[in-house]
């Protein structure tokens, strides 16, 4: 196959365009200078103007929560506690007996008037249907006093935070740790649910471009979804899993290291946690505030393990404390890592002391940022964040740095969209207001670089992925327009037309 008549972007420095791209059997077989004879009986297809870029990857997504939560009653857009119940209300009816109520999206300090989401509140409009509701940034759980009677009052535990009401009952609101262990102990959703929701989001993540995942979701089985659908033929994205840390044990003695796995599953890293979240107001900052939820000395232990083990770890931190101790842990341990070539990483990254922004790149320690996080965020990290916030979602400081930043979309906190995290990282703007800490925004080269070569690094797949050169796989998005000459007044007029994993189309194939 040929594609020509269009503009191919490599994202190679040393061949960034070419006119044309033939493409053997699943690999690029060449590119500038290609012509009909470079293959046997070539298909042609015209590009007509048109862009290509290598397929995107999204670098953090918790790909089958994602795809569950289009199926649930969502709340992002709810301005008060009357809306988001009423929203649940109007859903209650259609439950049936036994089975939850489940719904995503909620962040009261959002809300136009200050209320807080209570069991009561629910109890209205459900009855005795039990309702689970996570917030937005799935670091809460909001339920009735159905849902609450799951437990038997089994709801305390280290790192968690059970609010209580004026009468010392819980009020409804589980954060961290024990709104996690409530949802894996009641919130119980079967595998067949969880696969033919997947089997949605992969047709929708394809058709917005993306042909790799690094998911988030190992906690929940995510592999087993995998594999089944991988099993059907129906897997059309490249995942680099996740799995809990506290695995790392059984995985050591089975002798699997990171990378085990197909062309299109692969288990990938550990994923961590060192505290909450800037909605929750659980991020660990430097002020003492905030909860933890591992220390320095527990990360580092964790971190020579996975060492001795052979996996890379991923460490969810949010707070300049959380960020700091991180850190530390990874430089005391890097005589255990380093020589492996282990590629570590920081989830989020979001605030951040001025000192601290050169030690990922000296440490050797690579970021996964979310772009839109920015935008979405920005009065919250005003109003719970005052007077830090030069040092809030620092993209710009961490790439000048030298630092190693993929970008990805935290779905379903933010929705799964690379064209959309693309003009966040760009304008740090989603409305019609001026973009937020503007000496942050980055080129849109670099936010390429973020969404296409640098995933691909992370994953240890630089040499075959991420990048439209010659023996490199054949993953690529067909966009409308060129994203690098796109006004940035325009951005939101990109749109993907077509996207192709290993040489097939997978979504929209040609003539168009």
């Amino acid at each position: 196959m040929i594609l020509e008549n269009g503009l191919i972007r490599t994202m190679d420095s040393s061949m960034p365009v070419a006119r044309a791209l033939a493409i053997a059997a699943d690999r690029i077989a060449g590119g500038v200078g290609t012509h009909e004879t470079a293959l046997a009986t070539p298909e042609r297809v015209d590009l007509g103007g048109r862009c290509v870029l290598p397929g995107f990857s999204d670098s953090h997504v918790h790909f089958p929560t994602w795809s569950l939560a289009q199926r649930e009653v969502r709340l992002e857009a709810a301005t008060s506690l009357e809306d988001a119940v009423g929203r649940v209300g109007r859903a209650a009816a259609s439950v049936p007996a036994d089975r939850w109520l489940l719904g995503r999206g909620w962040r009261d300090s959002d809300w136009h008037t200050p209320a807080q989401p209570t069991k009561t509140a629910l109890d209205a409009v459900t009855g005795p249907t039990p309702v689970a509701l996570t917030s937005r940034d799935g670091h809460s759980l909001w339920l009735n006093s159905a849902g609450l009677d799951r437990a038997n009052g089994d709801f305390q535990l280290e790192g968690g935070v059970v609010e209580i009401d004026d009468r010392g009952q819980p009020s409804g609101v589980l954060r961290e740790e024990s709104a996690w262990r409530f949802r894996d102990r009641h919130v119980v959703i079967s595998d067949d649910e969880y696969v033919e929701a997947t089997r949605a989001g992969i047709k929708l993540a394809n058709a917005r471009g993306v042909t790799a995942v690094h998911d988030k979701d190992g906690w929940v089985g995510a592999p087993r979804f995998w594999q089944r659908l991988e099993s059907e033929g129906a897997l059309t994205l490249r995942v680099w899993q996740s799995l809990p840390h506290e695995r790392v044990e059984e995985l050591e003695a089975l002798g699997l290291r990171s990378g085990f796995g197909s062309p299109l599953l692969r288990l990938g890293y550990l994923k961590v946690f060192m505290d909450g979240t800037l909605g929750s107001q659980t991020a660990r900052l430097l002020d003492g505030s905030g909860v933890e939820i591992t220390s320095r000395e527990e990360l580092a232990a964790i971190v020579r393990r996975a060492a001795r083990a052979g996996w890379p770890v991923a460490v969810h931190a949010i707070g300049d404390q959380a960020n700091r101790d991180a850190l530390d842990a990874f430089e005391a341990t890097a005589a255990d890592w380093q020589p492996l070539g282990l590629r570590h990483r920081i989830e989020h990254a979001q605030l951040l002391a001025a000192e601290e922004v050169a030690r990922f790149a000296t440490v050797g320690v690579a970021t996964s940022v979310q772009f839109s996080h920015a935008p979405s965020d920005r009065d919250l990290a005003d109003r719970f964040w005052a007077g830090k916030t030069e040092g809030a979602y620092a993209f710009r400081a961490l790439v000048e740095a030298g630092t190693l930043v993929a970008n990805g979309s935290d779905a379903p906190v933010e929705e799964l969209d690379p064209l959309l995290g693309l003009r966040a990282g760009v304008l740090r703007t989603l409305d019609e207001r001026p973009g937020w800490r503007p000496e942050q925004a980055l080129t849109m080269q670099q936010a390429l670089e973020a969404t296409t070569v640098n995933p691909a690094w992370l994953a240890g797949d630089e040499r075959r992925r991420g990048k439209l050169l010659p023996g490199y796989l054949a993953d690529l998005v067909v966009l409308n327009r060129d994203p690098l000459e796109c006004p940035p007044d325009e951005l939101g007029q990109l749109e993907v037309v077509a996207t192709m994993l290993a040489g097939r189309w997978v979504h929209n194939p040609p003539p168009w």
